[in-house]
């Protein structure tokens, strides 16, 4: 090697030449390749210490560090220990020499590499590591050195990163546990030392009136003690930079421990007070005010260094209050720490003459109030049912807080965080009302003031009326997880809203009602504005002002229709007769809004302002719609009460309420409003289902305009819909009637001429299916079977959960449709997309209706399948058709999971051509292919092959088992059976993580029901074959994510045969390793127990598998022709 100053300087101008921007990346390979062989070098760490101390070029330092870290992390076993000693040495004092020098990241990495030598050496080797971080800690000058070494060991040592055996993190976590305490009595004495000094410094004035710092009466009850109330009401101290640095340190230090050290008497009450203290200066305005009256930026500056002090304590605060698990002796501190996070709540929601609580709020950082939110969502959702039996603890008052800093928060963001705590809340309430019914009343009267105020806030918040401003921001146009963000804001409202009625049905009904009725009394007044003119009608509403307040009003209508719609689960069931009036009163307002909406046509109306007024118009109507649809469990529970004395009432609702649906049905109609009508009819055919509704002439009018083919048709979902809902008033039984009274042969006769009306075009195609079709013919005829199979396939749907009668009448009608698309599937087997229609139809019928097309018909369209997808159409349809042509594959499999799951012995001679099918056409052409496309579908037909035909493979006789005392079933199908679980054990090599999980999930379910594992033909042959493969799925680290379920199975397999487990296999498995000596490979045997309990086990082979991948790391990273003793 050349000297050290001229490596140096050759070095120097290869790191600038690689970092210049004229540089091509050609040249950067080349220079990167040398600096790689420089590093690999025995001896090259020599050059690099030289480096480090001789440079001022940051690019230099950093490549040297990274000599030594790769020395240290991957080749240290193999480093001689003579200088082994010399680096010890010699880093830590370089470090010493030039920590005030150098810049904060070469600081850091160089603190780092020590570090990184003292979790392989310390103690043994390296005894002195963790003192010298202790003295430098006390030492003031280099106590910021001392904190970042200790924060760095913290990360480093307390959760290693995987490049040592378990036995050593082990060791390392004991090691710091012991000095935990140390640990924390330094970090408290240096916060408190720096807090008092300047505490003490600093002119304290006397509060300023306006300041309004004094406590108060609530803060005496949180605190419980005079003198802690005032002591946090000593003004916040002014710290100079580098306290404020010292300061900063120490608080990430201590919420890095407090991630993993366990909640103990270590913590002690003055580290948490001091905490708490540092806590203050996040809500601390004046720093920020302060900063901006004297306008210079180093006074700016500070203010932000203050507020982040607050944040990285709230960020303390926070570590300790995620743990869960409380030991006893630590509750009382717990109690503590609430008292004074809810002093700080108090303080940043204080209102005084110079501020309102928002303004207050506004002025504070964004972290820290989020922070602030993470603490108050983690005492209601892990801590509340612990503290609310103190009798101490004021939780009236803290809801109180927790409402002022909700309805006061200066973003959209921080007002959902808190509306989410508010559920957490209804919640907790709600369970515990359950579980302790008899205290409901005292429970319900401690809380029953701030839920009545919590739900007026909300509706107010969502309401132009009270908070239009804010709403006005929220966008409704751009949909992130199919919502926008105003859907959010209202959806997350009214869910709101729906907790506190279900605890407090009464009040809060009494709530929405009278605020609902004011807007619609404004929507039904317009009748008076409507002016008839030459093109019809025109809403006689001009002035800019009005058209806004009648925006806003109509906006608010909208929103509390669908609050009341969300609350109808409240009035049904046990509570119906008690709270029948209430329900009534809704249900009539609704109906009578709904018809007043379709009778004067507002959806067609010319407004002054078309492009607001028209959209608020139609979705106020949507909604009422909505509404009513939402009752509809409530119609069908009045129906069953009141359907033999006096159904008047009842019959007046649901005629009125068809006469506003069926002007709406017609495709002149705004599809928004058109599919809510459509969807309140399904709900009355389905839902309510009364007799007389195909009696009523609005139904009839529906019917005709459906069964006319001049008339034209309606857009597809909306057509699909009313489908639907015509064939379920004639498919769905009649409730509280006897199957006597049901006139099913009437029904039969007026469903079959439905369906015939519905396909008339569909079945014509029959006879011209055969022909060549010309392109334009093509295109008409796949329009007609997609118009056609959607409505069919739906309505199958509807009814596959229903009566054995309505299904036989709904395959009657259907049966001549079912044949025409049959004998068309050959016609279209190349067409993908029609394919793809038609398998969805014949998968929906087999789902619903395969009791009723009977065998012999079943057999002919699995038959028929078959003969169709040969190899090459499967092939064409997975590889050249793509996401279609997958689908398509996908859907037969499905079929074929139907049709195998189907008990008894109808379908049992199609099993050896549906495994054929599976085994040898499908499963070659997808084995290969790294897109998980069709096997999904694939491995779930084989498991249900298996799941539902055991016998098929396994005929065990109750006779034999008893004869011979243990079941050793005949096997027959072995050959299909060895190929299954074959090609199970190929899926566990390949990277798609969902099948690997799904695949696990199939084997485990068939042992557990099967016993799998257990039988002969697995045992013998497969069994460890399976468990070679998952130990080294884990080795290999490719689906990490399922670590547990792996370790799992691995432990059911290993369970049915412990000795040959540990005997043999075990054994095997290790001298079939590579990358590890014999002695390394003995080390990992002793090292895995004998356990039998799963606990244990998994411990074991998780052990076994870090410990392996340390050995193979230590060993890649010794130099050539070492020798390992």
């Amino acid at each position: 090697m050349a000297s050290e100053e001229a490596s140096l300087r050759a070095l120097e101008s290869l790191m600038t030449e690689f970092f210049h921007n004229c540089t091509t990346n050609e040249r950067k390979r080349e220079i990167e390749e040398l600096l790689n062989n420089f590093a690999q070098q025995i001896g090259a760490w020599r050059f690099c210490l030289y480096f480090l101390s001789s440079t001022r070029n940051d690019y230099v330092m950093m490549y040297s560090l990274t000599v030594f870290e790769n020395l240290i992390n991957k080749m240290w076993l193999g480093v001689p220990s003579q200088d082994k000693m010399e680096i010890r040495s010699c880093l830590p004092k370089l470090l010493l020499a030039h920590h005030k020098t150098l810049p904060y990241f070469i600081r850091n990495k160089l603190c780092k590499v020590i570090v990184d030598i003292g979790r392989q050496d310390w103690p043994m080797f390296y005894h002195d590591f963790f003192t010298n971080i202790l003295q430098l800690i006390q030492s003031p000058v280099t106590t910021p050195l001392g904190l970042i070494m200790l924060k760095t060991t913290s990360e480093e040592l307390a959760c290693p990163r995987e490049d040592l055996s378990v036995a050593r993190k082990e060791e390392l976590r004991k090691l710091l546990l012991d000095q935990v305490q140390t640990v924390l009595g330094l970090l408290t004495g240096i916060l408190e030392s720096i807090w008092d000094k300047h505490s003490v410094t600093a002119a304290t004035p006397p509060p300023s009136p306006s300041s309004g710092e004094s406590g108060g009466d609530l803060l005496s009850s949180l605190l419980q003690s005079p003198s802690a109330a005032k002591l946090l009401n000593q003004p916040i101290p002014i710290l100079d930079s580098e306290s404020e640095y010292i300061c900063s340190l120490a608080l990430e230090c201590l919420a890095h421990l407090f991630s993993w050290i366990p909640l103990s008497t270590s913590i002690t009450p003055s580290l948490l007070t001091t905490i708490f203290h540092f806590a203050r200066f996040g809500c601390d305005t004046r720093a920020r005010k302060m900063s901006s009256v004297n306008g210079s930026s180093q006074n700016s500056v500070l203010g932000q260094e203050r507020g982040r002090l607050g944040i990285l304590a709230m960020s303390c605060i926070n570590e300790l209050m995620s743990k869960n698990c409380v030991p006893m002796e630590f509750e009382e501190y717990l109690l503590r720490m609430f008292q004074q996070t809810f002093y700080l709540l108090q303080k940043i929601t204080k209102e005084n003459n110079a501020h309102t609580v928002k303004n207050r709020l506004e002025e504070l950082d964004e972290s820290y109030i989020e922070k602030f939110t993470d603490f108050l969502r983690l005492f209601v959702s892990v801590h509340l049912r612990r503290i609310e039996s103190y009798s101490q603890f004021p939780v009236v008052e803290f809801l109180a807080l927790l409402f002022k800093y909700t309805f006061h928060q200066p973003t959209h963001e921080g007002y959902f965080s808190c509306l989410d705590i508010w559920t957490l809340f209804l919640d907790y309430l709600t369970s515990k009302i359950k579980s302790r019914l008899a205290d409901k009343e005292a429970v319900l009267n401690r809380y029953e003031d701030a839920l009545v105020l919590l739900l007026t806030e909300v509706l107010n918040r969502i309401q132009f009326r009270y908070n239009q401003a804010q709403l006005e921001e929220l966008d409704d146009e751009t949909l992130d997880d199919d919502q926008t963000e105003w859907q959010r804001y209202l959806r997350q409202s009214l869910e709101v809203v729906a907790k506190v009625m279900e605890l407090l049905p009464t009040h809060a009904f009494s709530t929405l009602f009278p605020v609902l009725q004011d807007n619609l009394e404004v929507y039904l007044g317009l009748q008076q504005f409507v002016v008839t003119s030459g093109t019809g009608h025109r809403l006689n509403i001009t002035a800019e002002n009005d058209c806004r307040r009648l925006h806003c009003s109509l906006r608010d209508l909208s929103s509390l229709l669908q609050a009341v719609g969300r609350l109808a689960e409240y009035f049904i069931g046990d509570v119906f007769a008690a709270r029948f009036n209430d329900a009534l009163t809704v249900v009539e307002r609704l109906v009578k809004v709904t018809l007043y909406g379709s009778q004067i046509k507002l959806y067609n109306i010319e407004t002054a302002v078309p492009s607001v007024l028209k959209p608020d118009l139609i979705d106020v109507h949507a909604q009422s719609l909505a509404a009513l649809q939402a009752y509809s469990h409530w119609l069908a529970q009045f129906y069953s009460e009141v359907h033999r004395q006096n159904p008047e009432q009842f019959i007046s609702l649901v005629s009125t309420t068809l006469e506003a649906i069926t002007p709406l049905i017609s495709s002149k109609v705004q599809e928004k409003l058109l599919l809510s009508a459509c969807h309140l009819l399904v709900s009355l055919a389905t839902t309510v289902r009364p007799v007389f509704l195909i009696r009523i002439p609005a139904v009839q009018k529906v019917f005709n305009r459906i069964t006319d083919t001049s008339a034209q048709r309606l857009p597809d979902k909306a057509q699909v819909l009313v489908c639907r809902a015509l064939s379920n008033v004639l498919l769905l039984p009649w409730p509280n009637l006897p199957e006597s009274e049901q006139q099913w042969a009437v029904r039969s006769t007026n469903h079959a001429s439905l369906i015939s009306a519905l396909t008339r075009e569909y079945r014509h195609l029959k006879s011209s299916a055969i022909l060549p079709q010309r392109k334009v013919r093509l295109e008409d005829t796949k329009v007609i079977i997609h118009q056609t199979l959607s409505v069919l396939e739906d309505i199958v749907e509807s009814i596959s959960g229903e009566s054995t009668k309505s299904r036989q009448i709904c395959y009657q009608s259907l049966q001549e449709s079912v044949q025409v698309s049959l004998a068309l599937f050959p016609a279209f087997i190349h067409q993908s997309d029609v394919t793809d229609e038609m398998l969805s139809f014949f998968l929906t019928l087999f789902q619903g209706l395969r009791v009723q097309m009977g065998v012999p018909f079943t057999e002919q369209i699995i038959q028929t399948f078959l003969n169709m997808f040969t190899r090459e159409q499967l092939a064409e349809s997975i590889l050249h058709e793509g996401s279609t042509g997958c689908r398509v594959v996908e859907k037969f499999l499905k079929i074929l999971q139907v049709v195998v799951q189907e008990p008894g012995q109808v379908f049992k001679p199609f099993l050896p051509s549906i495994i054929s099918l599976c085994m040898e056409q499908v499963y070659p052409i997808i084995a290969e292919r790294s897109s998980p496309d069709v096997k999904a579908e694939l491995f779930e037909l084989l498991f249900r092959v298996l799941h539902h035909n055991w016998r098929y493979f396994f005929k065990s006789s109750v006779l034999a088992s008893v004869q011979r005392g243990i079941a050793e079933e005949q096997m027959e199908n072995e050959a299909q059976f060895s190929a299954i679980m074959q090609a199970f054990g190929q899926s566990f090599l390949q990277p798609d993580i969902h099948l690997f999980k799904q695949n696990l999930f199939y084997l485990e379910t068939l042992n557990t029901k099967q016993k799998l594992y257990h039988k002969k033909i697995f045992r013998t042959t497969m069994l460890f074959q399976f468990v070679n493969v998952l130990l080294q799925v884990l080795v290999h680290k490719s689906h990490d994510l399922l670590q547990e379920e792996i370790g799992i199975a691995i432990y059911n397999m290993a369970s049915v045969d412990f000795d040959s487990f540990y005997s043999a296999f075990l054994t095997e498995f290790l001298a079939s390793c590579d990358g590890v000596d014999s002695n390394q490979k003995n080390v990992l045997g002793r090292n895995f127990k004998m356990d039998r309990d799963l606990p244990s086990f998994t411990q074991n082979v998780h052990r076994l598998v870090n410990d392996l991948r340390y050995y193979r790391l230590c060993n890649d990273s010794l130099p050539p022709g070492t020798v390992k003793l």
